[in-house]
């Protein structure tokens, strides 16, 4: 069974020189020995359904597609029958309800909603009401859970540039994943199994939905000319440039992995969802360091701690202080007193943080009153 991911690693792949346009760049990501033993496939939905998480919770949001995961056990290659990418009757479905974010469909073959498992375990798992009844919290938050919350985010067709990077986009031979920038920040992470599974999802990268940050990065952002030569005055022969070119390819890839720097090899904390064979798919979160951009996305890992697949979505500014106030609520037994004095500041203060980041309805109207009143003075 594979470990549970503390760091996104992309050790044994290889970071290939990016192409730009306009505010966005995309990275790609080789492999040169990939498995036969996986593959990812497109399942199209033709309307926006909803999932029922449990037999009380439901999940509502823009889901365009989901992947079909299907694998050998003995390592032999997959070749999957009936789920292949196409826009034939058989492969799109007309549904309002699908039964969870990952579903086993048959014995080797599992479904589930790209993102939307990440995005489910933020929700279910970071914005979890008080499980002690204190007074200080609103009996509707205690009853239920904030079952009510909403996160937002926009499509990918909505940040600019993108569409036309997508399709001018030169796609390598051993293609197996890229790194997605606006404006230079980190927007998506997307690896796949193999280079067949990458040119056939190549374009859902459009159809995903992203913090709303790089959609302002998009507008007003813009990508650096990134320029590396080779000294031709220590170039002699075929050999001196082969040496070169292979230090060119170096460098690039070691800016690119700083670029990058918010995701690739940065503290997180992981949950397997499923363990599919030698396959183990999990989702996980960034440490919510609040100096730089945070991630919440999932992966698959091999029995080696390969890492053959992998999506991402980056949470905005508000969502990480929202999220990171919860976490200090909970790990303090969501004492407000206990908490405020862990941060370094007053109830009040506390308060006034949980206000400012969207959180004030958590807690009971006497306890604002009172609040506000102290504010007013």
């Amino acid at each position: 069974m594979s470990k549970l991911l503390t760091t996104i690693s992309l050790q044994d792949l290889e970071i290939a020189p990016s192409q730009r346009w306009g505010a966005v760049r995309l990275v790609p990501l080789l492999r040169q020995n990939y498995r036969q033993d996986l593959t990812l496939v497109k399942r199209n939905y033709s309307r926006n359904p909803s999932v029922a998480v449990d037999a009380q919770t439901h999940y509502y949001s823009y889901i365009p597609h989901g992947l079909v995961l299907h694998w050998d056990d003995r390592g032999n290659p997959v070749v999957p029958q009936g789920t292949q990418l196409g826009t034939n009757n058989s492969d799109i479905r007309s549904m309002t309800m699908l039964q969870k974010m990952a579903k086993r469909e048959d014995k080797n073959s599992l479904r589930f909603l790209p993102l939307h498992l990440a995005m489910e375990s933020y929700i279910s798992i970071f914005l979890q009401a008080p499980w002690i009844t204190w007074p200080e919290y609103s009996r509707r938050s205690m009853r239920e859970s904030f079952a009510s919350h909403t996160e937002y985010s926009t499509s990918g067709h909505s940040i600019t540039d993108l569409s036309e990077a997508l399709r001018v986009f030169e796609i390598h031979e051993n293609q197996v994943g890229v790194m997605v920038f606006v404006g230079e920040a980190l927007a998506s992470a997307f690896i796949l199994p193999n280079p067949q599974d990458y040119r056939a999802l190549h374009d859902t990268l459009l159809t995903d939905f992203y913090g709303e940050t790089f959609y302002y990065y998009g507008l007003y952002g813009g990508a650096n000319e990134l320029k590396m030569e080779i000294d031709i005055n220590h170039i002699q022969d075929l050999a001196d440039l082969q040496r070169a070119l292979q230090k060119l390819r170096q460098d690039w890839a070691g800016t690119q992995a700083m670029m990058a720097g918010a995701l690739i090899d940065r503290p997180i904390q992981s949950q397997r969802v499923y363990q599919a064979g030698p396959f183990s798919l999990q989702r996980f979160i960034t440490d919510l360091d609040r100096t730089q951009t945070n991630y919440i996305g999932e992966a698959i890992l091999d029995d080696l701690h390969s890492l053959q697949y992998l999506k991402i979505y980056g949470l905005s500014a508000s969502q990480t202080r929202r999220t990171y106030l919860l976490q200090q609520l909970a790990a303090h037994q969501w004492h407000l007193e206990n908490t405020a004095i862990a941060l370094g500041t007053t109830q009040s203060g506390l308060l006034k943080r949980l206000e400012k980041a969207g959180l004030a309805h958590i807690f009971s109207n006497q306890l604002l009153e009172k609040y506000r009143k102290s504010q007013r003075g």
